[in-house]
């Protein structure tokens, strides 16, 4: 019975690994920290951010007055989350439209607040969209990376059986196995990151919906004051 006494172990095989497959480790070890750290930052981003808008929608449409929330709000500048920004950027463009005396276009008073809006809206977009890229990339490079490693490893495995007269399982299974690490350790950096990413970008479109009804609801609201 054939019995393989080699250490085996993890550590071991990366420790035992050729400089190429551990370069490779590196940078997808790399990477894995990297984008678990973008993981975090950004579900409690999203959290926070659903968290804010409810409790503003929740103010916005409690009947009171549309004035002396957005003056509430100007005391705290900025900092109550993206659809109170979204609102502060087109009551504030509306204020000062109407305030202009040599504008009585309404239709340019609330074209002006809308257009307000929308790049308000545009950038907490791009704020929530951060590093969401980034996880899209590791979840689909990083097990070709990994291939790359295990590729390597393997060749390097086959060609030193050349000097070896007789090939075993105990010659040939620590390469192999070095090499197989470097597939495990993609894997281990691309699932996290894709599922991450299908989850941040489920979670930020339906932001992203709230945020665009929220900008017409407000603009019919602006159009019936602007009468």
């Amino acid at each position: 019975m054939m019995t393989v006494t080699q250490d085996l172990s993890f550590i071991t095989l990366i420790t035992n690994a050729s400089i190429i497959v551990q370069i490779v480790m590196a940078l997808l070890l790399g990477v894995s920290l990297l984008s678990w750290n973008y993981i975090f930052r950004k579900r409690f981003a999203i959290r926070s951010a659903r968290e804010q808008t409810d409790q503003f929608e929740r103010q916005f449409w409690s009947g009171g007055n549309l004035h002396d929330l957005y003056k509430s709000i100007e005391h705290r500048r900025g900092d109550g989350g993206a659809l109170e920004r979204i609102f502060g950027a087109g009551m504030s463009e509306f204020h000062k439209n109407r305030s202009n005396v040599l504008s009585t276009d309404v239709v340019a008073t609330l074209d002006g607040a809308r257009r307000a809006m929308r790049a308000a809206y545009q950038r907490e977009m791009d704020a929530l969209d951060l590093h969401v890229a980034f996880l899209a990339s590791v979840g689909s490079v990083a097990p070709y990376v990994g291939l790359f490693g295990t590729v390597w490893g393997i060749m390097n495995a086959f060609r030193g059986l050349a000097n070896v007269q007789q090939a075993t399982l105990a010659v040939v299974a620590p390469g192999i196995a070095e090499a197989l690490v470097a597939t495990a350790i993609g894997l281990f950096a691309a699932i996290p990151a894709l599922v991450a990413y299908n989850s941040c970008t489920h979670d930020i479109d339906r932001l992203a919906i709230r945020f665009e009804s929220f900008v017409e609801e407000f603009s019919n609201i602006l159009q019936r004051q602007g009468r």
